[in-house]
């Protein structure tokens, strides 16, 4: 059994080493929320609740998240009996939507849970490799091409790439002319109408990797539509929002890959029985970034262990967003991938002194 005995919510603010920019938004600063499970014998579980501070990207907010997390899904744990981390996703679902707080505090308890047991959490959700490939994006801010050559030289096996209607092709060229034969994509961000369906297709001879979500978070028939006049592999983003958006996409034939994001899709129960579906249609998973401090990122990389996760994901190591992070020893990028912690739980320390320095705000939740 987990007995709880406190929560605490830390609301902190990081400020990007430069701008990220995308086609629905810009950040410089990275407001997030830290999440510490603290048990009765004194051990910490990390999640992170990475909603942005506006909605740009989802719904949800860091304001939003704050307060359900305060006013709702804690409270709800104080009249529950928790066996496992996987009963929090019953035990939430009362509540619509608001996944990315419910990861929030899932995968602090998973993260919990994992020490408790004295295993990595890559071995609790049954992950099989020690290193992950990684992947790196780089935004509409970037100076492209300088950016393009250091991550190059770093070995990242695969590029994704911001881009704005209408320039993609300049923008992959720019690329592909200092990467070589790197495999690259971009990111549709959801820009795209029905209308723009011959000009994708038309865009098959720049051999890309994938295009990641082209039309509305919404919709599965104009993604089914596009897989089946292109080549070139389609995969979703943000029309993935649990599990059985997953079964769908599949079973529609609405995409060829997945991008999944602990966050987005309400935290580990859902992200893996997202898995146990893209096992049985064979298709390959890939797992997305949200700019997560260490803690997030820690959680990706355990997630990106699993099977189904054949493809590079967004895995960049730490140094490309923070000038310092929360963590005592950031991760790093070593022939284009990333190690899976293999101490108890996410397998990293924070840097305590760090984290409440760059805290703006707090609360405690007791059992």
């Amino acid at each position: 059994m987990i007995k709880l005995d406190h929560v605490k919510v830390r609301h902190v603010s990081m400020k990007l080493k430069s701008p990220f920019q995308t086609v629905n938004g810009l950040v410089v600063v990275r407001d997030t929320l830290i999440i510490e499970a603290q048990d009765q014998d004194g051990r910490i579980g990390y999640g992170e609740c990475v909603a942005f501070s506006d909605p740009f990207y989802s719904p949800e907010t860091t304001t939003t998240a704050w307060d359900q997390l305060k006013n709702f899904l804690l409270p709800m744990l104080n009249k529950k009996r928790i066996e496992h981390p996987s009963e929090l996703n019953a035990i939430f679902s009362s509540i619509q939507g608001h996944q990315m707080a419910k990861a929030g505090i899932e995968t602090a308890v998973w993260d919990l849970f994992a020490k408790q047991q004295g295993q990595s959490l890559k071995e609790v959700i049954g992950g099989v490799r020690d290193e992950v490939e990684s992947g790196v994006v780089l935004s509409l801010m970037d100076d492209i091409e300088k950016q393009a050559e250091e991550y190059n030289k770093k070995g990242y096996k695969r590029f994704k790439l911001k881009v704005q209607k209408g320039k993609e092709k300049e923008t992959i060229e720019r690329v592909q002319n200092v990467v070589g034969d790197v495999p690259l994509m971009f990111d549709g961000n959801g820009q795209y109408e029905p209308e723009d369906m011959l000009y994708l297709t038309q865009l098959d001879d720049l051999n890309l990797l994938m295009i990641e979500q082209p039309f509305r978070t919404d919709d599965f028939y104009y993604h089914h539509q596009l897989k089946k006049q292109t080549i070139t592999p389609i995969s979703l983003d943000e029309t993935i929002k649990s599990g059985h958006d997953a079964f769908q996409a599949i079973e529609l034939e609405a995409c060829d890959h997945i991008n999944v994001k602990l966050g987005r899709v309400g935290g580990y129960q859902e992200a893996l029985q997202i898995h146990r579906f893209a096992k049985v249609a064979n298709m390959p998973l890939w797992c997305g970034g949200m700019l997560e401090t260490g803690i997030g990122r820690a959680h990706n990389v355990a997630l990106a262990s699993l099977e189904q996760f054949t493809l590079p994901g967004d895995l960049s190591e730490s140094s490309r967003y923070w000038e310092e992070d929360i963590i005592e020893k950031p991760f790093t990028v070593k022939d284009g991938k990333v190690s899976v912690p293999s101490k108890p739980g996410i397998g990293v320390a924070v840097n305590e002194k760090l984290l409440n320095k760059r805290t703006i705000r707090e609360f405690t939740h007791t059992f």
